[in-house]
């Protein structure tokens, strides 16, 4: 399979390890949104896109708009990310999101899934935390991870809404968001009452696990139609 890497940071030249350690041909490896010409001349059968912020919108439309499958793990741009959908439907394209591709990640969701769902009955005693620290040079605060978690809490009613650095009411879950150096990634869930607390943590230890998410997610989508996330991918 030939990949073209769209965004080539720590995390793209991770992938491109993954990548050939995996047996596929890396077509084009750049840190700018590509031209049409480059993107056609590439010959690529999929697009892995770890970028920035104000980038993600634009690398992920123009590989939509020329029928290349798209994977994309960049966060802090979701404010147009509707938009994106409605663009993949129209052009029956191929667009896969994650906020975290670590396979151990997505379980984690769905481990919170579910225990968010089991404590909505008694959601008044319960205070929800959520600390997220990540490396220095991370952009986004909270991290699309937190964001992801958070909302998955919110869509089972369980709280209300998020709120950073200081909870207000009860019905905020407190995101946490912590910077240091040389940290790949730590997210952990507290469910707190007078009676007991409940506490789950996923830790990752270098960028390879994500990078090998990514892979696998763009091995996975390259001849399916439509927008998909990582629950789709591992069956979840």
């Amino acid at each position: 399979m030939n990949i073209a890497i769209i965004g080539y940071g720590k995390m793209g030249k991770s992938i491109k390890k993954i990548a050939q350690i995996r047996n596929h041909k890396i077509s084009l490896c750049y840190d700018d949104t590509p031209s049409l010409h480059l993107l056609k001349n590439s010959n690529s059968d999929v697009a892995i896109e770890f970028s920035q912020p104000h980038s993600a919108f634009k690398n992920i439309k123009i590989c939509i708009e020329n029928d290349i499958p798209i994977v994309s793990g960049t966060t802090g741009w979701l404010e147009k990310f509707e938009i994106l959908k409605k663009i993949c439907k129209k052009r029956n394209g191929s667009f896969l999101y994650s906020s975290n591709f670590s396979i151990g990640m997505n379980i984690f969701f769905e481990i919170n899934k579910k225990l968010s769902k089991l404590l909505q009955l008694s959601s008044k005693d319960y205070e929800v935390t959520i600390e997220e620290i990540h490396h220095k040079e991370k952009i986004d605060k909270p991290s699309g991870t937190a964001l992801s978690l958070a909302k998955d809490i919110v869509n089972n009613k369980m709280k209300k809404t998020w709120i950073l650095d200081e909870r207000k009411t009860k019905n905020q879950i407190l995101i946490l968001s912590k910077r240091f150096n040389h940290v790949p990634g730590i997210h952990i869930v507290k469910y707190e009452s007078q009676i007991e607390d409940i506490k789950i943590k996923h830790q990752a230890h270098s960028r390879e696990g994500f990078a090998l998410g990514a892979v696998i997610a763009a091995e996975w989508i390259q001849n399916r139609k439509g927008f998909f996330s990582m629950k789709e991918v591992l069956g979840l």
